[in-house]
């Protein structure tokens, strides 16, 4: 007889063990089925490749989650569970092709100098906007951890503003138009198009506008923030919470299918045969493309089941890992200086390139725009004592013109011209200080995390079809699927991807509204 629980959760990603804290911490018995051997899904920390070597298989800054309740108010206590941020200084390190640079630090007299060197008035253009996101920030932290449907949306919040009207037109821009506009010089122009690319959208492309502004603002304010003992520490403790809270994980459990009774959602099937009921609801972290196979289509519906079709991945990434002796160095007046975080982008218009060559299915790799994460720079204990752990991430398509599987024979290539341009800059990584790779294409991203759908590590595009209340199909985003007692979260929901911890904690407030309780009740329990 399938064993019962109160809730069951299907996968073990940051925003469904936030969800399950929440209904831990609530009193209800919850299941968390994890399938692969350690949970975490893009927020986890492993030896990839040597021995001691900690590396994050997909997300390194904890930025967006440090304006969260989750960690603002410390609503789940998750410092006692060991969850510990670093906030380094610099914040990012960006050279160019010429061997000048940029150079943001915490500090933001300091970052203004480092753009005063090519313009002052790109300088001042940079304080003004840093300062008019942050008086209309609390606006947007509002608005994404509020589930759709539950209160204003960000457009009626913005409506309420002394300058909401001007949000709302630079919010339908696109973050190429603001950039251009507010900045003259071409290297603080490539700066910040590099800074806009973060969250992987296309700068020119419409309703990025805010990416304008927000990365470089989240950052000026929290740093790359840089979870200690790795990116993993952050689910290994809300794994620890709901533990402690009567919670049930168990790994090496992928789900087959849902059970639908009576066209009521009362739990699921895994694929070694073992079953588990849940007597109030099912909580989904299956991308939606897999969803919709694990029950009848006729469950689902047209309308649910048309936006499921036309979902499509965005941009993608493409990564390197590497376990090295030295951290990049890179040549600036007076010496040389490393960075948790750094980047290249010769020019704005190679930026403005990568949708381009998405679209074409192009594999381009002249200039290529690419983010380097050093984070033993400011976190030692994740490599052995002197070593370091380097990640180079580069933005490729899945769809190649020879189909995605070409991507097994020419991914070392290029990883290789990858590290090849980064050596311009960091001349110090020579083939003597670089212990071992492993290279990640789109497609083994897809291979290693089925959520990685196309290899996207964000759910997909969060573009104006894929954003607010069409996120992930129009009618659905509420978290409550056409399914009765089925959830889902994740970042195929409102507010979408990266480690926000959005997605998870408004599918508990509307998990909790449902059974007749509040999020902000279970807040208020002492533990």
């Amino acid at each position: 007889m399938p064993e019962q629980f109160d809730i069951v959760v299907l996968g073990a990603g940051h925003n469904s063990l936030i969800a399950a804290a929440y209904l831990a911490k609530a009193g209800y018995r919850c299941l968390v089925l994890e399938s692969r051997a350690l949970v975490g899904g893009g927020v986890k920390t492993t030896e990839l490749t040597l021995r001691g070597f900690k590396h994050d298989i997909c997300s390194s800054a904890h930025v967006l989650i440090q304006d969260s309740p989750i960690l603002r108010d410390d609503e789940l206590g998750l410092g006692e569970y060991g969850l510990e941020y670093i906030f380094p200084d610099p914040v990012v390190h960006l050279p160019f092709p010429d061997g000048s640079y940029i150079t943001q630090w915490r500090d933001m007299d300091r970052t203004c100098e480092d753009f005063a060197r090519f313009s002052r008035k790109d300088a001042a253009a940079y304080r003004r906007m840093m300062t008019d996101y942050e008086a209309v920030k609390p606006l947007f932290a509002a608005a994404s951890y509020t589930p759709i449907g539950f209160g204003k949306s960000l457009n009626e919040r913005l409506a309420e503003h002394p300058k909401g009207r001007i949000w709302q037109r630079r919010l339908a821009m696109s973050a190429w138009e603001i950039i251009r506009d507010n900045f003259e010089d071409e290297h603080c122009r490539a700066f910040m198009v590099w800074m806009a690319y973060q969250t992987v959208e296309p700068p020119e492309a419409a309703t990025t506008g805010r990416l304008a502004y927000s990365i470089c603002a989240g950052r000026q304010r929290w740093s790359w923030t840089t979870p200690k003992g790795g990116s993993g520490t952050l689910t290994q403790a809300l794994a620890r919470l709901i533990e402690a809270h009567g919670g049930t994980i168990l790994t090496n459990k992928t789900v087959a299918r849902l059970t639908v009774e009576n066209g009521k959602c009362t739990g699921v099937e895994s694929t070694d045969g073992s079953a588990y009921t849940a007597r109030m609801a099912v909580l989904s972290t299956i991308h939606i493309k897999h969803l919709v196979d694990m029950a009848p289509v006729e469950a689902f519906g047209e309308d649910f089941l048309s936006g499921v079709r036309t979902w499509r991945a965005g941009i993608t990434l493409f990564l390197t890992h590497y376990a090295t002796t030295e951290p990049p160095k890179f040549p600036v007046a007076g010496g040389t200086i490393s960075s948790v975080a750094a980047g290249t982008m010769a020019t704005a218009e190679r930026g403005l390139r990568v949708g381009y060559d998405f679209r074409m299915g192009n594999v381009n790799v002249e200039d290529p725009p690419l983010l380097v994460v050093s984070s033993t720079v400011a976190d030692p204990s994740r490599a052995p004592a002197g070593m370091h752990t380097i990640k180079v991430i580069g933005n490729q398509p899945y769809e190649l013109k020879e189909g995605p599987e070409h991507w097994d024979k020419i991914k070392n290539e290029v990883s290789d011209a990858n590290l090849k341009y980064l050596r311009k800059f960091a001349p110090n990584l020579t083939d003597d200080k670089i212990l071992a790779r492993i290279v990640e294409s789109p497609l083994d991203l897809e291979r290693m995390n089925a959520h990685n759908w196309h290899g996207t590590c964000h759910g997909g595009a969060q573009d104006l079809a894929q954003s607010g209340g069409l996120r992930p199909v129009p009618g659905w985003a509420g978290h409550r699927m056409p399914i009765a007692g089925l959830y889902q979260t994740g970042a195929t929901t409102y507010p979408g991807g990266s480690v926000s911890g959005g997605p998870g904690r408004n599918a508990a407030a509307v998990m909790l509204k449902d059974f007749g309780s509040s999020l902000e009740a279970v807040v208020k329990r002492k533990a």
